[in-house]
C-alpha cells in the first residue's frame, strides 16, 4: 500500500503502520480522530487492522470487529451498573475499566434528585470523556444537555455483539437487517458502540427472534437476511398457532362452571371433555 494516496484508504482496508492522512496536505483544517488513528507529527497512521472509515464534516477513525470496546468520545453504549457511590455511579462498559457516572449526569440532576439505581440495572449512556490512563466519564444527556433517548432500560433483552456489527446496525441508511424485521414486526432497540444491543417487544417469542436474527446476519449478505428474517417469522407464527391449539385444547379439556345450591348461594364444581 505503500504507493496508495492518503486520501484513498477512505473505506479501504488498512494494517498497523499505515499513513493513512497527510497533514502536510491538510493545513487548512481541523479534523478528528478517532479509535484506530494517532498521530505522528504530520501523518496520520493506523494502529489496528480494519476499514478506515470519514463522517462529515471532519472525523476519521478505523472501523474493525472486536470483542473488547475502546471508548471513545461521544459513543453512545450501553453499560451495567455494578455499584454507587456517593458522588457517581460504577459503569461496565465492556471496556479496560470501569466508567463513571456522576449523579448529576442527568437531565436537571441536583442533589436534591439524584436517581438511585440497583446494581445490574441497564442503561443507555454517552461517552464524554475518554482519556488514557483514567476511568471514562460517562452522561445520560446529550450535547444540549437533554435526557433524550438516554436512560435506564426496562425489561427486554440485552445480548452481547461484536463491535463491528453494532456498527453495522447503527449504519446510515438503515441496515438490511434491521429494515427487514421492522417490516414485520413492532419492536424496540437500543445499540451500543460497546457490542451491547438491547431488544423489548410485546412478546417474548418476538424479541427472541429478533435477537437471534441479529446475531447471525454478522455474516450474511443482504439476500440471505432477508430470507433468514422470512424464515424466522414463518417459525415464529407455526409456534404461535401450536401454542393456541395447545392452551384450547387445556381450556376445553377442564372448564370451571358454577350451579345454585340451596340458601342462593353458588358452587363450583369442573367439567371434564375425558
Amino acid at each position: 500500500m505503500a504507493d496508495t494516496a492518503p486520501a484513498n484508504f477512505v473505506d479501504q482496508s488498512v494494517v498497523p503502520g499505515d499513513v493513512v492522512l497527510d497533514l502536510t496536505n491538510m493545513a487548512d483544517q481541523t479534523i478528528k480522530l478517532g479509535g484506530g488513528l494517532r498521530q505522528d507529527c504530520d501523518a496520520i497512521a493506523a494502529m489496528k487492522a480494519g476499514t478506515l472509515k470519514f463522517a462529515r464534516p471532519n472525523k476519521y477513525w478505523v472501523e474493525t470487529t472486536q470483542k473488547r470496546y475502546v471508548p471513545c468520545v461521544k459513543d453512545s453504549v450501553l453499560g451495567i451498573v455494578v455499584d454507587s457511590k456517593a458522588d457517581n455511579f460504577l459503569v461496565d462498559i465492556k471496556g479496560p475499566s470501569l466508567a463513571f457516572l456522576p449523579v448529576l449526569a442527568f437531565e436537571g440532576g441536583t442533589r436534591r434528585n439524584i436517581p438511585k439505581f440497583e446494581v445490574g440495572t441497564l442503561l443507555y449512556v454517552r461517552v464524554v470523556k475518554a482519556n488514557p490512563g483514567m476511568n471514562p466519564e460517562l452522561s445520560c444527556t446529550d450535547a444540549s444537555g437533554k435526557a433524550a433517548e438516554y436512560g435506564p432500560l426496562k425489561d427486554g433483552y440485552m445480548f452481547e455483539c461484536s463491535t463491528g456489527l453494532s456498527r453495522m446496525l447503527l449504519s446510515s441508511p438503515t441496515c438490511p437487517i434491521l429494515a427487514a424485521l421492522g417490516k414485520k414486526i413492532s419492536f424496540e432497540i437500543a445499540i451500543g458502540l460497546n457490542g451491547r444491543v438491547w431488544v423489548n417487544a410485546t412478546e417474548a417469542g418476538k424479541v427472541i427472534m429478533v435477537a437471534n436474527a441479529i446475531m447471525k446476519s454478522e455474516s450474511l449478505s443482504v439476500v440471505q437476511q432477508i430470507s433468514m428474517v422470512d424464515d424466522l417469522l414463518k417459525k415464529l407464527n407455526d409456534l404461535s398457532k401450536v401454542l393456541l391449539t395447545c392452551t384450547l385444547v387445556v381450556f376445553l379439556s377442564s372448564v370451571i362452571c358454577t350451579r345454585p345450591r340451596e340458601g342462593g348461594q353458588e358452587e363450583e364444581f369442573i367439567v371434564s371433555s375425558q
